[in-house]
Parts: C-alpha cells; structure tokens; sequence
C-alpha cells in the first residue's frame, strides 16, 4: 500500500529542478516514518519500550503546561505595553520581570507551604515541611518530583496574579513600591486565598468550584489591581477639573493584539493543565476554552461597533481576555454551547465594565485590567453555579465530590450560593487587605513617581534608557506625542 502510494506521487511530483527534488525528499520522509519499525532496547521489558508510567506522564504534562503559563508573562508585557505610551516601556518591562522574579523567590520561601499547609489549618496556616519545597529540595525519586512540578504549576500562578496590577498601574508608578508590593501578593495574598479554595481551607470545605482560577488567581489580581489604581490615582491629564476623560493612546496596538495571541496560547497550559493530570478530559477543557475567548472578542466586538460605529480593537482584545478569565472557573464543568455563552456574556460585560470603571468610578486603568480580570473572574466563578453539569466535572474530582448541577441544570441555588459566598469572601479581603498595603506603601517609601518622572517617561526617569533608541516621538501632555511642526521647528 504504501509502495504504491509512494510510486504515485513520486510520478506527479519528480521533477528537474531543485523544487521537485526538495518536495520528493520530502514525501519521502514523511511516507518513511509511517512505515512500522523494531525498537530495541538492552534488557528492557517490551511494556516498558511501549508505555509511559502515568506518574510520569503526570509530571511531564505538568510541567510542560507550567512551561506555557510562564510564557504569559510575555504576553501581559506585551498587552501592557501596547497599551500604554511608548515612554514607559522600559519600565512595564521591567515590571513583568521582577514581579515574577522576586515572586518565585517568595513563593519558593513560604508561599508554598501556606497554600497547602495540612492539617485543621482551615483559614490559615504554614507547613513547615513544604517550606523551601522541603523533600523536594533535593528530590530523587518521582514523589519529590511530583512535588517539583506541582509547585512548577503554582508559581507561575502566583506570577500571573501579581502581574495582573501591572497594568491598571502603569506610567505612574514608582518601581521599588511596585516590587514590594507583589512580594506581599506572590508570598501572602495569593497563597492565602489559595489556600482557602485549592489547598483544603474553608471555602472547599463548603463546596466551592473553582477549576483554573477565574477566582483564585484572575479575581485576586484584578481587586489589588482596583485598590492599587484608586491609591495611586490617575494619569497626569487623565481627568480634566470638570471630570470628563480624555483619551490617553495606546502606543502600540499591533504589540498589544501579539500579546493576547501570546496570552489565548498560554491559558492552554493554564486551564487545559489544571486537570493536574495527563487524562482524555483536557482535550474538552480546550475546546470550552477557544470557544469562550472567540465568542468574548466576537460580543465585545459587536458591542464596539454599535456604540462607537466602528469596531474597537483594544475592545475586541479585552474581549478575548475576559472570554478567557470567564472560562477559566467553569472550563471542566460546562459543556461547549454553555462556554459559547458564558463567553459572550464576559465580553458584553467587559465592554460596559471598563467604561463604568473610568467615565462613573473615574478610575484610570489603562488596560482595562480591574474589569477583565476582577469583573469577569467573578462571572466565570458565578457561571460554575448556573451552568456548571456534575456529570461533566465528577471525573476531575473524587466520587464522592459534593458538586451540584448549575441553576439552569436542576441543581436549583446550591451551588450558585457557594459560588457567589467565594467571590463576595475574595473580593472583601483581598481589596482591603491591599488598600492597607498600598496605604503603608504610599506613607513610607511612595507610590506614586513625581510629575516631572512622569512627564518625562519612567523609563528615563527610573531606568535612564528608552525602549525605542533613534527615535524622537514623544514629549509632554496627555498623549506625549510631538507633532511633525513641532519637531520640524526644533530642526
């Protein structure tokens, strides 16, 4: 069969010339590799030339999922930049660096071991034995290994939680508190709420459902986020003294939509990777995943162009990454059509929500990052209670898992109530805990860089170099922008 196959197309293809020869070679690697072949191995039993151990399977998976939610840090310093003025870049870049450095530091310290402290430590606690990583320090055999790859997992969490404030932050910002800032998210806030809902603690006691973290990682950034930009306040010239917004431009636009590509590609480790697991069900948590980010830039999209008469593409983005954040809670529990609609729903809503945020709250967030991840991680946490299927999420869990069917599915208020106790829980002490830290940041050491910093671009300002050498685009003002008369009059 395949010599016939191979004749064949040898015949249509094989021509003089280099194209021909380069396709025949080709084909004809590829029609190789289908042909069965004897693996031999020295001493080595056949089932285990045939086979891969599920414990190492497990770790594998893990740890390549961890590998792709450590590439979105990339893809939030993409966004953020894009976003913002290009007299800052520098220093966002600099940002998504040392939240995630200094992070891991802490989380290697003492985050891990509160996330999962055991015992009665329902509210809070602290286990030794995984401080440091503990028997994983130096592991040798594949427990140690699993735990390697389980804190693998976990760090880049904690990362993508603490970067989320980036944004709603950026151009204003002084450096050193922003760093010590997420060193209190990555090694307190976030193992913490952690601990309640992943790691054994009071919320999961109660039943709550959070499969991949709309709540525990997205919601938790976006509420340090909100106390944060309320803290350091606006832009300089966001706001006039009447009140109305001026718009300040995104440098970058094209950078900015890399970044969510970067970002879609990511939260295939990110949700897809929470089965914890190398099981058939991941390949279902990937397919609610794309359809929740495509129906999230499709609605938000939509909602754009009716409003503004043209589509927005920073609204279509955002879209995309409130599709994804909604998804991210309910994306083992729901079948296909429910993740068409839950993302459809966060992408409307984040439409609203970050027009709510900066015309009504006059908050500036400059990436739309308080409600994309705060607004609609809460939406994907409450979505587990109305369209959530126990048949479709008992296999992730054990079976005697208290999981109830969604509202819409009989489960009736059960689980719906759980949900939204979590998110209410979440909200109130992560948004006041970070109003008391940001406040004690801002009274000792300063949050906010000076107007003349700002003015000039932090990345001069803090770092003393810019993104873009040889190029004299920017200035002072809102926007920072030099017009072609201005620069010609100084020429």
């Amino acid at each position: 069969m395949l010599i016939k196959l191979y004749r064949t197309i040898k015949s249509k293809i094989a021509r003089p010339g280099k194209r021909g020869y380069a396709v025949y070679a080709i084909v004809s690697l590829l029609l190789l590799s289908l042909i069965p072949q004897q693996v031999f191995a020295q001493d080595a039993a056949p089932e285990e030339i045939a086979y891969l151990p599920q414990e190492v399977a497990d770790i594998i998976w893990l740890c390549l999922a961890a590998f792709l939610v450590f590439f979105m840090q990339a893809g939030f310093a993409m966004v953020e930049t894009g976003l913002t003025r290009a007299k800052n870049s520098v220093n966002i870049m600099m940002k998504n660096l040392l939240d995630f450095s200094f992070g891991a530091l802490l989380f290697w310290a003492i985050g891990y071991a509160i996330m999962y402290s055991s015992g009665d430590s329902n509210i809070l606690g602290f286990d030794s034995a995984l401080a440091f990583l503990g028997s994983a320090n130096a592991p040798t055999d594949n427990a140690g290994y699993g735990l390697s790859a389980a804190w693998m997992f976990q760090v880049v969490f904690a990362a993508t939680a603490a970067t989320i404030v980036s944004g709603a932050m950026a151009e204003r910002t002084k450096l050193i508190s922003y760093v010590a800032y997420s060193i209190i998210l990555s090694g307190l806030v976030y193992p913490v709420t952690g601990h309640w809902i992943w790691g054994g603690g009071w919320l999961a006691d109660l039943g709550i459902r959070d499969f991949a973290g709309s709540t525990v990682v997205h919601s938790v950034g976006g509420w340090a986020a909100l106390a944060g930009a309320i803290m350091v306040g606006p832009r300089l010239g966001k706001y006039n003294k009447d009140g109305s917004v001026n718009a300040i431009t995104p440098h970058n636009l094209p950078l900015a939509a890399l970044g969510v590509f970067i970002l879609w590609f990511g939260w295939y480790g990110f949700n897809p990777g929470s089965t914890l697991l190398a099981i058939g069900g991941v390949s279902h948590v990937a397919v609610t995943t794309t359809l929740a980010a495509a129906a999230g830039a499709v609605g938000a999209m939509i909602i754009s162009w009716i409003r503004f008469k043209k589509p927005d593409l920073s609204m279509a983005l955002n879209g995309a990454l409130a599709g994804l954040v909604g998804i991210t809670a309910p994306c083992a529990s729901v079948s296909t059509g429910s993740a068409v609609i839950i993302g459809l729903v966060a992408g409307i809503l984040v439409f609203y929500s970050t027009l709510f945020v900066e015309r009504k709250l006059k908050i500036d967030d400059p990436v739309g990052a308080i409600s994309v991840h705060g607004v609609c991680g809460a939406w994907g946490t409450l979505a587990v209670g109305l369209f959530g299927q126990r048949a479709i999420d008992i296999q992730y869990w054990s079976e005697d898992s208290t999981i109830l069917d969604g509202l819409f599915f009989g489960g009736g208020m059960g689980q719906l109530g759980i949900q939204a106790l979590g998110v209410a829980v979440i909200f109130v002490f992560v948004f006041a805990l970070m109003l008391l830290v940001f406040a004690l940041i801002k009274a000792t050491i300063g949050l906010r860089a000076s107007d003349e910093e700002q003015m000039l671009g932090l990345d001069l300002g803090e770092h003393g170099n810019t993104a873009y050498g040889g190029f004299v685009f920017e200035s002072t003002g809102s926007n920072a922008v030099i017009s072609s008369e201005v620069i010609a009059a100084e020429q």
